[in-house]
């Protein structure tokens, strides 16, 4: 089912960050808006194909109500099968001191933190991330905005099994941390380095119990204040940063 990208703003956003889109759907009788000029011209550089539409034909497609006489079709995002991100990690292992991170979501619901979560992954190195395909959020333009455009820039694998998914890691040689403010260990004293799966849980439940038991290990976020926990977002950079830095000294060492 297509996505579709409603009015001026979120249009000019989704064509700022990358957003794959395949049609530019602008009203009848616009000629003389300029913000609307500037976004055909835009999608006219960009070699999209742009359709006039009778105003009744967006207002159908219309799930708000705004879309202010422009709309873009967005192409289905292209997921990368669960093989080869397992095989780009170990690429990427074999030219970096044995290193290598695949974050998986166990059933992130929210597509501002998806995109969040590929932010920081694309920005530290990793090699990838894996979401469950169903229950879940999934590649939409709002994980693209929330991105910043980062999630054009690392793969993103489906899964129909977490478990099983982290079984095939393990007899890949990856270790499995899961991240929760329950375990024991802090982040700063567990072994972090090296062919790494992080796994970060629900936002509201966080990992499920099944999932902490597949873990090699899990992994808890020092704390000083009051506040209960991060956002999952905000914990999963954290240790991603733990890795990094880990990584680093092994490197160095």
């Amino acid at each position: 089912m297509a996505e579709y990208i409603e009015g001026k703003r979120p249009v000019l956003e989704a064509l700022k960050v990358g957003v794959p889109v395949q049609c530019l759907y602008v009203a009848e009788g616009t000629h003389g808006d300029k913000a609307m000029s500037d976004l055909v011209k835009r999608a006219h550089k960009m070699g999209l194909s742009v359709k006039q539409v009778k105003r009744a034909e967006l207002d159908k497609r219309s799930e708000r109500g705004s879309h202010q006489g422009v709309m873009l079709e967005a192409r289905p995002y292209e997921y990368v099968s669960a093989q080869s991100l397992i095989d780009a990690a170990l690429a990427h292992a074999e030219e970096n001191n044995g290193n290598a991170l695949i974050i998986v979501l166990d059933h992130i619901t929210d597509a501002g933190n998806l995109g969040a979560i590929a932010r920081s992954a694309e920005v530290v190195g990793a090699s990838g991330l894996v979401i469950p395909n169903k229950r879940s959020a999934r590649v939409t333009a709002a994980t693209y905005k929330s991105s910043a455009g980062a999630v054009s820039h690392i793969p993103v694998a489906q899964v129909a099994n977490i478990s099983q998914f982290i079984d095939r890691l393990k007899k890949s040689g990856f270790w499995v941390a899961g991240a929760t403010e329950k375990a024991p260990q802090c982040i700063w004293d567990a072994p972090m380095a090296g062919k790494l799966a992080l796994v970060m849980g629900n936002e509201g439940n966080g990992l499920a119990r099944l999932t902490q038991e597949q873990c090699d290990f899990l992994v808890s976020l020092p704390q000083a204040g009051q506040v209960g926990s991060l956002n999952v977002a905000q914990a999963a950079t954290a240790c991603m940063y733990e890795w990094m830095r880990q990584a680093r000294v092994q490197d160095q060492g």
